[in-house]
């Protein structure tokens, strides 16, 4: 591929085809093109192409300025609400629930990323688009209109269904529209805007705790993030009807015809409901009981906590077993040919062990560790724990220019790894009462920097290992390790706190302190109220004391979990990514010009 350069969104856009990476050179093309195991290509992914081919410059242009405001809006939102969710859960007097309120968030964002992507391949691309942004404004609605914390966590279902929802067909649509060598600088457009709201979310967050009107922080985004979706929706829209027109756009199945029995059979298959269902049911089992045990009477020794995670273990063993039948999912939700690239499973891989460490790290009670026992104001510990968010958004852009330019992108990875471990370690050696601000936020800088140089380039290597046709399965079951990471370290870091905390405070406060252990674990205002509990105090002293020795077993557990990254690394394949064909049809960012171009064997594209 010649070295051709992006001069804004166009000039550079041309037809692309050809085949999928990390399959053998002797697999027969048309055998190559499948999707998902069923020998077809669904409706959404032939209506998609259809609008490829007839993107104009500007409609496409159009088109990912409507990505950036979504993923501006979507990105300020989190900022604003991480600020304020220790402060929403504390008027409930639940503030440790804040663990089982990530838990929640990262079941659902893990499982409804393939069937999303699903959706997307059988209904479209704008029709999946349209789902996630009636989630998400239901997730707003109930969450600012919450009398308890039961309905505060029962809103994140229906909030994490969208909000991840647009993060998967934000990273699919990228895929449908750029080739391999762009596609890691355009996968960093929805994470630009971090750069900008990691330092306004929090101080804009402060105002509304301030100002004791925390539900407004999630009821406003109920109005703007519908808006901000029209210029995407409109072109979207549009371009399908354009393809109409000109006879590109197929005909989609009529999934109402042949009576009531036939249409359920239909979606059925198609979306492969049972497991959708098996997969949910599974992680949710497992999962969501492990934050639970310290409310639970009998603790781990619980018969339902320990019914629930057997039941969800045997579910999770059975999908595999559902997936593989071809009568039982003939349009499996996963394509099991992909678990045959060495590439996609340690790619995968990094992701699930890089989010599982960043939620026993820095996420999610280092924020309270700051408010606690550093003394920091919300808008600064913010600043802080969102420094990582900075640190790696810059990053990601960086190395994104770099693999346009070497197409490569193993290198990075392999280095963002070896760093990713360091700042961890950093964050230990610096876990001190009297750490000063610089020491803090260089450690966020280490680990930011590792972060951004992990995500994206394994993202792009588990998308070289697929088709056009697996790429919305392969990026979504990426994410979704991503996210199962994160709900696993959400749950151990959840059940380390609830369990050490309480009985810390308990056993270092003095006698007559010792009735108020509970008060003080389930209040974060309480926890860092300086004047009730002042420095030097025994009181201050125990719950310092306690904050920082809770905080020393994640971080030794973080390190530990965060080495077997540097070895996946080396398992993933160098690809020459222009010489990657993925059968991807009409206008893409750079991509090369031709239908019928002459496939690229696969033996030529690592070295």
């Amino acid at each position: 591929m010649a070295d051709e350069k992006i001069e804004g969104v166009g000039e550079s856009f041309k037809a692309v085809s050809g085949e999928a990476a990390d399959r053998p050179s002797t697999t027969p093309d048309h055998e190559r093109r499948v999707s998902d195991g069923s020998g077809e290509t669904q409706e959404g992914v032939k209506a998609m192409e259809a609008i490829s081919m007839t993107w104009s410059k500007w409609g496409l242009i159009l088109a990912y300025v409507g990505i950036f405001l979504m993923a501006f809006t979507t990105s300020l939102e989190g900022q604003v609400t991480y600020s304020v969710v220790a402060f929403a859960t504390s008027s409930f007097s639940s503030h440790s629930l804040i663990a089982t309120v990530y838990v929640i968030q990262g079941v659902v964002n893990a499982v409804i990323k393939p069937p999303m992507a699903k959706i997307a391949d059988v209904f479209g691309r704008l029709e999946a688009f349209t789902i996630c942004i009636v989630l998400y404004v239901l997730g707003y609605i109930q969450m600012a209109a919450s009398a308890n914390v039961q309905t505060f966590a029962a809103a994140q279902i229906f909030y994490s269904a969208g909000s991840t929802g647009l993060q998967i067909l934000q990273q699919v649509f990228v895929a449908d529209t750029s080739d391999l060598s762009n596609r890691a600088l355009f996968s960093s457009l929805p994470d630009t805007p971090f750069l900008v709201t990691t330092w306004i979310g929090s101080i804009i967050g402060g105002a509304f705790v301030a100002s004791s009107i925390w539900r407004w922080a999630y009821g406003i985004w109920a109005i703007i993030l519908p808006v901000v979706f029209l210029p995407l929706a409109l072109t979207l829209l549009l371009n399908g009807r354009r393809a109409k027109r000109m006879g590109l756009h197929p005909e989609k199945r009529n999934f109402t015809e042949g009576g009531i029995l036939n249409v359920v059979a239909n979606i059925w298959n198609q979306l492969d409901i049972g497991g959708i269902i098996l997969l949910s049911a599974s992680f949710a089992l497992i999962l969501i009981p492990l934050t639970l045990t310290k409310s639970t009477p009998g603790g781990w020794q619980s018969p339902t906590i320990i019914a629930l995670i057997v039941v969800g273990g045997v579910l999770l063993i059975i999908f595999p077993l559902w997936e593989g039948s071809k009568k039982l999912a003939p349009h499996p939700l996963i394509p099991l040919e992909l678990l045959r690239s060495r590439t996609f499973c340690a790619g995968c891989a990094i992701g699930f062990f890089y989010f599982l460490v960043f939620y026993l790290s820095v996420q999610p009670y280092f924020y309270s560790y700051l408010l606690v026992v550093q003394r920091q104001s919300i808008p600064a510990a913010g600043h802080i724990t969102q420094t990582f968010s900075f640190a790696s958004t810059v990053t990601s852009i960086v190395v994104s220019l770099m693999i346009k330019y070497t197409r490569h992108y193993k290198y990075f990875v392999t280095s963002g790894s070896l760093i990713y471990l360091l700042g961890v370690g950093l964050m230990i050696r610096y876990r001190t009462e009297d750490a000063n601000v610089g020491s803090l936020v260089g450690t966020q800088i280490a680990v930011g920097i590792g972060g951004g140089m992990l995500n994206v380039p394994a993202q792009l290597g588990v998308q070289a290992s697929a088709s056009h046709q697996q790429m919305a399965a392969a990026t979504a079951v990426f994410l979704t390790l991503v996210e199962i990471g994160g709900a696993v370290g959400s749950a151990i870091s959840g059940a380390i706190w609830t369990q050490l905390i309480p009985s810390k405070l308990s056993h270092y406060l003095p006698a007559e302190l010792a009735p108020q252990a509970h008060t003080i674990f389930g209040n974060v205002n309480v926890a860092r109220d300086y004047s009730t509990y002042p420095p030097g105090s025994p009181a201050r002293i125990a719950i310092n004391r306690s904050y920082q020795e809770t905080m020393h077993v994640l971080l030794m557990i973080a390190v530990v979990l965060c080495a077997p990254l540097v070895l996946l690394s080396f398992l993933m394949r160098n690809y020459k990514l222009d010489a990657v064909k993925q059968g991807v049809k009409g206008k893409v960012i750079g991509g090369d010009t031709g239908a019928d171009e002459k496939k690229v064997d696969i033996g030529e594209s690592h070295t």
